[in-house]
């Protein structure tokens, strides 16, 4: 359904797959109209239609329609917005309009322009001097051009006699292009340092992303041999400091045409090797293009990285006075548009400046009580995301975060700087990071030798921290408002997802589906069947389905979290703990230090790889559903990975609407399940084998299995030689009618075998149904008794209450009732019945069926007695079984629709003393 075409290409879309509604190609003439307002600078270079029919779930298929389109075309930067606005106005079109909706996106150089149409062209004519009003946030419709005018950056309206046209304009961010720069010859105690011999990683990438080359000098960094590698993704190496939807990821920066930045690499020994590399994208003769790679560590990155641009650090103006940006005295010109590289070019800057050997920088919450790590140069990978300290209370609190400090020897003061313990680093300078007076972060800079720093280099650092504080707190709050436009998308989508199924499995799978790896890079899902009963692991997914089974056992081995109904992500490192300990024991037993193993060699692998997949933060969230924990949710990232608070705030949204979804599921199951048990206690068990007489019985229920049916048979000994047979219909469904057809099923077997004819039988059963009072429900019913007669024959008695009047065929074809009809049961209380008795031959067969059968419609007509009689007059000589069977497949190739009734057929059939 999403093809981008070059102009004056036709769109041409795949077969539809699953439910989805079936997109329909706009005829020539009425599909949107072509982009006349379009700024004539603009050249299309793909585009992408389809339409969608004016039923609710178009409005999902819209979304992934233009979700796909977009990411196929490298546009993630805009995909939230265009997927916001589109399901606004698709909404606007198949839900208010009622009419289908065509949408059309067009790419061109500088971004896209996307076209919903509607069939809808009504419109106010404005009166003269009336102001133009928007319409209210609040209101269920017409956000839609409330939205354009707030995220695009261009919109309008467009009327024709046959159709509405609504349009926006969503341009691409400005992406900074690399510089070239040269430095001034320097004495050789001023040039920076490196090992004795500096060695650069060649890994050359090809256009699927996998690794097509690798020299010595990557073998001697990271520890794998070129055959170890080649033809696998570099993502499965890199350690990407990257969430998705906020910046630049892996696999982008290897089509971008020139990359330069810091990520890690994973050593054969598990380790994360940080490395600063420079991407350059390149193609050969025949036009096959391909990504180099040069990297080397982090601390040379003086070897490959570009010098910036910019006034020196300490000058506050140009020679000819003119003030400059002190913005950009401190970071260099131009400036990162995005925050992740703001940051990272901020802690570089910071350490460059004070000639340290790393820096970090933390942002602080909106309540200020936690600072997360977003940025660091020179430290392990594990503090370089994400991970979490409190500022002023509890274990480890960040105690210089809120006013300049200087430690002039943290071997004194253990602790004082979480985020460094355990790193070799001695002195380190931190100062704070203020908007208005209010705490927005900290930033601090730390050398590996004591008293380096003193307060001279702390008001350095605090007036380069003073010039970008605004910068970094704008572009945080610029990608705080990304994340939550692409947090209301996901969120919506997920919410139809959940409701589109009420089966408890499936809500399982849907609700770790939607997890990974948008929000985490495993999960595993708990539930809890009632207060009484222990956590149980439903569910297990990775992103790498080879690993399932690992986790899976994993966590089979240790005890669940506590089902806690606090709301709120907490972390649980029991996992983290086991896998580590499970594969330092199998690491022990491969060396031979610990117990032996029959199979040393095969086990190490999948241990090794299950502790680096559970090895980083693990979080449990509560599944809490009117006022119970059903269970919990439990989102786990590999080694040295931290969840951002903005996801765990997701997750959490997350974790209440899929507990709702799977208690709401839970409730159906239960009620399938009783109402299938119920019904099956209504109809009896087996049937008795009956001397001379063959018997057949079908039975279909009607609905989804939620409810109780109407319809009901029986056939049961009275005495020797003498058998019973019902089959009836009680008015409804549901609890009320199910009461009546038991009472109805085991009144007629006790009174039958009470030596009570059939009259009377019915006749108390009546009254009995009367006594029900507004309970009570009408029932119609054919009852008969049969006596299997020593010459072939079978003789029944039978009384027919208000039920579709029994057939009987002869052996010559002919088809005649084979009883009269009389009034049914549960309406008056004087009833008068009657019997009449019925001789089968040998070959004859007696038809007993509910009105499900006869009535039976496709559009306006109905099968109907006569259609039933023309089709039992084509059983002649067939068993009772295939009568059966006969009668059934007609009724169902009758019409196309499910059945809306319940269905029963008793077919009665006295082969006699011939063979057939």
């Amino acid at each position: 359904m999403t093809t981008g075409l070059h102009p004056g290409g036709t769109p041409q879309d795949p077969p539809p797959t699953g439910n989805q509604p079936l997109p329909r190609q706009a005829p020539i003439g009425h599909g949107p109209l072509p982009a006349d307002n379009r700024p004539r600078s603009s050249v299309i270079t793909a585009r992408a239609a389809a339409s969608f029919e004016p039923v609710g779930r178009s409005v999902a298929t819209a979304r992934s329609f233009v979700r796909d389109t977009l990411q196929g075309w490298g546009f993630a930067d805009i995909v939230d917005d265009a997927v916001v606005l589109t399901s606004e106005l698709v909404t606007n079109a198949v839900v208010h309009a009622g009419t289908a909706a065509d949408v059309l996106c067009l790419r061109s150089d500088d971004g896209v322009r996307i076209e919903v149409a509607d069939h809808y062209p009504e419109r106010e004519i404005p009166l003269q001097g009336a102001a133009i009003t928007m319409s209210s946030p609040d209101r269920e419709g017409g956000r839609g051009l409330q939205l354009c005018a707030a995220l695009a950056s261009r919109w309008g309206v467009d009327y024709t006699p046959t159709q509405k046209l609504v349009w926006f304009q969503l341009d691409l961010p400005a992406r900074p292009v690399g510089t070239r720069a040269a430095g001034p010859s320097l004495p050789a105690a001023l040039l920076p340092l490196a090992d004795g011999r500096v060695r650069v990683a060649v890994v050359q990438i090809d256009r699927t992303g996998s690794i097509a080359s690798w020299n010595e000098d990557a073998e001697e960094l990271f520890g794998y041999a070129a055959e170890q590698v080649t033809g696998k993704p570099l993502t499965d190496l890199a350690a990407w400091p990257h969430t998705p939807g906020t910046s630049t990821g892996i696999a982008e920066a290897l089509r971008l045409s020139r990359w330069e930045g810091s990520y890690g690499i994973r050593g054969a020994d598990g380790r994360v090797i940080p490395v600063y590399a420079s991407h350059l994208r390149v193609r050969d003769t025949g036009g096959e293009p391909s990504t180099v790679c040069l990297l080397v560590r982090d601390h040379e990155r003086a070897v490959l990285q570009t010098p910036l641009r910019g006034p020196a650090p300490d000058a506050a103006s140009t020679p000819d006075g003119q003030n400059t940006d002190p913005f950009e005295v401190f970071i260099g010109s131009p400036a990162p548009d995005d925050l992740d590289g703001l940051l990272q070019r901020t802690v570089e800057r910071a350490r460059d400046m004070l000639d340290g050997d790393s820096a970090f920088l933390l942002l602080a919450t909106d309540d200020e009580t936690e600072l997360e790590v977003r940025a660091s140069t020179g430290l392990p990978s594990a503090r370089q995301r994400f991970a979490r300290v409190p500022v002023e209370a509890g274990p480890g609190r960040y105690g210089s975060a809120r006013m300049p400090a200087v430690h002039e020897d943290l071997q004194a003061v253990p602790g004082a700087v979480p985020l460094l313990s355990g790193t070799g680093m001695r002195s380190v300078v931190t100062v704070p990071l203020k908007v208005e007076g209010r705490l927005t972060g900290s930033l601090g800079v730390a050398a590996e030798g004591p008293n380096k720093y003193s307060n001279e280099e702390a008001l350095r650092l605090q007036f380069a921290a003073d010039r970008i504080a605004l910068a970094v707190e704008s572009a945080r709050l610029g990608e705080l408002e990304r994340l939550r436009r692409g947090s209301l998308s996901f969120l919506v989508e997920a919410s139809d997802l959940l409701a589109g199924t009420l089966d408890r499995d499936q809500t399982l799978a849907l609700m770790a589906q939607m997890t990974v790896p948008t929000l985490a890079t495993w999960c595993a899902v708990y539930t809890i069947a009632d207060q009484a009963s222990d956590p149980y692991l439903s569910y297990v997914l990775h992103e790498d389905e080879e690993l399932i089974d690992g986790i899976k056992s994993l966590l089979s081995k240790i005890a669940p979290p506590d089902p806690v109904p606090t709301p709120g992500a907490r972390v649980w490192a029991a996992p983290a703990e086991a896998a580590h300990q499970a594969a330092l024991r199998t690491s022990m037993r491969n060396l031979g230090l610990g117990e032996p193993t029959r199979r040393v060699s095969s086990g190490i692998g999948p241990t090794l790889a299950t502790a680096s997949a559970v090895g980083g933060e693990t979080v449990v969230l509560p599944l809490v559903a009117r006022n119970r924990v059903i269970g919990m949710l439990t989102l786990g990232k590999p080694t040295d990975e931290h969840f951002r608070q903005e996801i765990l705030e997701l997750a959490e949204d997350l974790s209440r609407r899929a507990a709702l979804a799977l208690d709401n599921a839970r409730l159906y199951s239960e009620r399938t399940a009783i109402s299938q048990s119920l019904q099956r206690s209504l109809l009896p068990p087996d049937l008795p084998h009956i001397e001379g007489v063959e018997v057949e019985v079908i039975y279909r229920a009607a609905g989804e299995g939620n409810e109780v049916g109407g319809d009901f048979y029986d056939l049961f000994p009275i005495r020797d030689g003498v058998y019973g047979f019902a089959i009836g219909d009680v008015c409804g469904t549901g609890p009320e009618a199910a009461a009546v057809t038991g009472l109805a099923r085991h009144a007629l077997r006790l009174l039958a075998r009470e030596g009570f004819g059939g009259p009377a039988v019915l006749e108390r059963l009546n009254s009995a149904i009367l006594d029900e009072g507004a309970r009570s429900r009408f029932l119609t019913l054919l009852y008969g008794e049969l006596w299997p007669q020593e010459d072939g024959s079978a003789k029944l008695k039978v009384v027919c209450a208000g039920h579709p009047l029994p057939l009987r065929l002869r052996q010559d074809g002919t088809v005649e009732p084979a009883a009269e009809p009389q009034p049914l049961l549960g309406v008056m209380d004087d009833l008068e019945l009657y019997e009449q008795t019925v001789t089968l031959d040998p070959g004859d067969v007696l038809l007993c069926v509910t009105d499900g059968v006869t009535e039976r419609r496709e559009g306006t007509r109905m099968l109907g007695d006569d259609g039933l009689t023309d089709v039992l007059t084509t059983c002649t000589g067939l068993t009772a079984g295939a009568v059966a069977a006969r009668i059934m497949r007609a009724v169902e190739r009758f019409a196309s629709d499910a059945p809306s009734d319940d269905m029963a057929i008793l077919a009665m059939r006295v082969p006699g003393l011939q063979k057939d």
